[in-house]
């Protein structure tokens, strides 16, 4: 998304170059970000949250909250006042409202409570498997993160050293570990 420099090679969406666009412009090819620090605006209630972020699509305030029934309860709540987990259930409902056709996620499950964690887990496998939207995960917990997704990447000082169906390392703990610990 343009938040560190890029060291060499080239980054592409569709087929078109997007090292040198400005943010603003990569989420108006339909890239949506999902920050590990959350990023919402703690003097903004909930709805307002995600109303600053509102692009027309099928994500609609109405749809985050039946995904995030907490934060249509909390809609009302400015973002000070809501949980690490309920910040990062309207990071995640906030990037949905620019109705993203690709959702980057960047440690979404970091500090979160193992209950709090599988329920955005939930949202995220909803979000693969029944709004086919393509989401690249970063997670430090690979296992939690193969449960719910396709396939994986896994890089090593910036080179694949990992590319195929997640199932693989699932179904092959040493594998994955040896691939872990070697990235």
């Amino acid at each position: 998304m343009g938040h560190t420099t890029l060291q060499s090679g080239q980054i592409e969406c569709r087929g078109r170059r997007i090292e040198r666009l400005p943010v603003y412009e990569r989420s108006r090819l339909g890239m949506g970000y999902v920050p590990q620090t959350r990023d919402i605006f703690v003097s903004l209630s909930v709805q307002e949250n995600l109303a600053v972020a509102a692009r027309p699509g099928r994500w609609t305030l109405e749809r985050v909250y039946e995904l995030f029934p907490r934060l249509a309860e909390r809609h009302a709540h400015m973002g000070n006042q809501l949980s690490g987990g309920e910040q990062q259930m309207l990071s995640i409902g906030r990037a949905l409202m620019g109705n993203p056709s690709l959702l980057l996620l960047d440690e979404p499950l970091e500090g979160l409570a193992p209950l709090i964690a599988e329920m955005l887990l939930k949202a995220l496998e909803r979000l693969i498997r029944d709004e086919a939207l393509t989401v690249v995960l970063v997670e430090q917990s690979a296992k939690l993160a193969l449960q719910v997704t396709d396939n994986a990447l896994v890089l090593n000082r910036g080179r694949i050293v990992y590319d195929g169906p997640s199932r693989v390392l699932l179904d092959d703990p040493a594998h994955l570990t040896k691939l872990v610990v070697a990235a």
